[in-house]
């Protein structure tokens, strides 16, 4: 790929110093991307669960935010185990995820949406006009 990279970004000469300072913008460029999703996830994940009625800064401490979460999707504490188990995990999350947008008043289609565009829908979620009404 490097290799790929060197003579697409060639100069008359032969040599490709071109890579050389081209490599650095592009890292620092995806580094502020990411950084840039990062700041609004965690801003939408605080404002998910001040609307919920629980303290927004619980976004920020890592397992703690879990907890709260699955407390907002209206399952047992328990379920917290289950998110230590490999594999098993990514299904508890896909429920979690589910039954938040149902306690938002949102159906499958949302929930979905938060789980393979979350820079959008999370936001949405979190800035939009949906209120948090628990489910029995």
């Amino acid at each position: 790929m490097v290799r790929f990279a060197g003579l697409l970004f060639q100069l008359q000469d032969g040599s490709t110093e071109a890579t050389g300072t081209l490599s650095p913008a592009v890292g620092i460029g995806f580094t502020i991307v990411w950084l840039a999703l990062v700041i609004l996830f965690v801003a939408s994940m605080w404002k998910i669960f001040e609307k919920a009625g629980e303290p927004g800064w619980a976004a920020l401490i890592p397992i703690y935010n879990i907890i709260v979460l699955i407390k907002i999707a209206g399952k047992p504490l328990w379920w917290f185990v289950l998110m230590l188990i490999p594999i098993v995990n990514f299904i508890v999350a896909v429920i979690l995820t589910m039954a938040v947008a149902k306690n938002f008043g949102k159906g499958t289609g949302y929930a979905m949406g938060m789980l393979f565009l979350a820079p959008v829908f999370y936001p949405m979620l979190a800035f939009g006009d949906s209120r948090y009404q628990p489910q029995p």
